[in-house]
């Protein structure tokens, strides 16, 4: 399948799941509370299938797979009879209209804890959170090459995933953070992480790039990929050569090389490979350039030979009790994530272009789905989190604006006047307008660059 094709395809499941059960969550207690549901859709626009149910609900599957509905009777939509005029939905308590309200993003929140439970039980294979360089700040921390991140602040990183998010998250917020690690000698240190020093003008992905670590699942081994004509290993370093020793000091990655070349400087230097089998020591004295700042520097003329990533050594798995807990402690971390980027965003310490629309979610679900059940079950939990907290913002049109309405009204002692509520909804949809546009014209440039 194209990656295309599989975006498409995986974006559909993904919304179709999350928001069947999103509006199956309005649907039950709605039923539960006596008001008559007129239609419950999956998708927007003509249906493509219709049936009618024993209970007189129109179940239905429409053209535009962006959304949903559940459609109750009320008075407000329409001529309702007043033999039927119980069951509608505006004739509810108000207490009851909240826990309708409320259900679809409880739903949500709920299917978040179930995926996760599922994701912990079948096992989510991921890479051990290992350092396999260090430069500036974290160089500057004493954090080295070997070190396995045991725990950042207070989150526990078992793997280089969770270590990575926990690290965004301090860049994001310029926080000094204490890093737990074990060195490669087996001794448990802390290293203290001076975030606070990074520019404020760095976005998240070069705010992150700042703090210095490479983790070992990243790092080229030292094959060669391709000498430069002229330059100082032209006609002595072949492509496929690996670089295992220079001037006498092993290399066992290719970002080695460099400050090894750095050490030697002008002078020739012993360069030791294996070749076809054979090892060689081969003599070459390296050549001075200038970098892009117009500083120089010591180079043999190589670059590195594309290498595929590692497999996988680590594995985030519990059983089927156990992993109960964990799905509980995950949502409640990842809800506080998300809510502190919600924060981070409408106070400017994030970019505008984290808000991502349905393109960004197409390439995420189909990357994920390729990455195997476990990554798929952990981006549906974190895209079902996410719809429930997105709802209950307090933006009229959504969950959250229509409970504010019900708030409101519980304090004055009676419902807002219609009027209100249209100004209301106007402006809760020149708000999703805007935030539709942002997110479309973020997935677009994504797509450009």
């Amino acid at each position: 399948m194209s990656t295309f094709l599989g975006s498409v395809w995986w974006m559909i499941v993904s919304l179709g799941v999350l928001v069947t059960f999103h509006e199956f969550g309005h649907y039950w207690v709605a039923r539960r509370c006596g008001v008559r549901v007129l239609r419950f859709s999956v998708g927007f626009g003509k249906p493509l299938w219709l049936r009618r149910g024993r209970d007189g609900t129109e179940y239905a599957i429409a053209a535009i797979p962006l959304g949903g509905y559940v459609r109750m009777l009320d008075e407000r939509e329409g001529e309702v009879a007043a033999v039927e005029a119980p069951q509608a939905f505006n004739r509810q308590p108000v207490f009851r209209r909240i826990a309708i309200v409320a259900a679809g993003p409880l739903a949500n929140l709920l299917l978040c804890v179930a995926l996760l439970w599922g994701m912990f039980v079948i096992g989510r294979p991921d890479y051990a959170p290992v350092v396999g360089h260090a430069d500036g700040i974290a160089a500057s921390a004493g954090l080295e090459r070997g070190d396995t991140l045991l725990a950042v602040g207070d989150v526990a990183t078992p793997t280089w995933s969770d270590a990575a998010m926990a690290l965004v998250a301090a860049a994001m917020d310029r926080r000094d953070v204490t890093v737990a690690v074990r060195t490669a000698e087996g001794a448990e240190a802390r290293r203290e992480l001076r975030l606070s020093r990074l520019p404020a003008s760095l976005d998240q992905p070069r705010a992150f790039a700042s703090i210095g670590l490479t983790p070992r699942h990243q790092l080229l081994p030292a094959n060669v990929g391709r000498v430069a004509p002229g330059s100082a290993a032209w006609g002595v370093l072949a492509e496929g050569d690996k670089v295992t020793a220079i001037d006498g000091l092993p290399v066992a990655s290719f970002d080695e090389i460099g400050p090894r070349v750095q050490a030697v400087g002008g002078r020739e230097a012993m360069v030791e490979v294996e070749r076809d089998g054979d090892r060689l020591a081969l003599a070459i004295t390296p050549g001075r350039r200038l970098d892009a700042d117009g500083e120089p520097y010591w180079a043999l003329g190589i670059s590195p030979a594309p290498a595929p990533m590692p497999d996988h050594d680590a594995t985030l798995e519990h059983g089927p009790v156990a992993a109960l807990p964990a799905a509980l402690r995950e949502t409640w971390k990842l809800t506080g994530d998300s809510v502190a980027m919600i924060g981070r965003l409408l106070t400017g310490r994030a970019s505008v272009e984290n808000v991502s629309g349905p393109i960004t979610i197409a390439r995420y679900a189909n990357a994920s789905a390729n990455l195997g059940p476990a990554w798929f079950l952990n981006f549906l939990a974190l895209l079902s989190l996410s719809l429930a907290i997105i709802n209950l913002l307090p933006i009229p049109v959504l969950d959250g604006g229509h409970l504010l309405y019900y708030l409101i009204e519980l304090v004055k002692g009676s419902p807002l006047s219609e009027r209100a509520m249209a100004a209301g909804q106007y402006i809760g949809l020149a708000l999703l307008a805007g935030l539709m546009g942002l997110a479309f014209y973020n997935d677009f440039l994504q797509l450009l660059r």
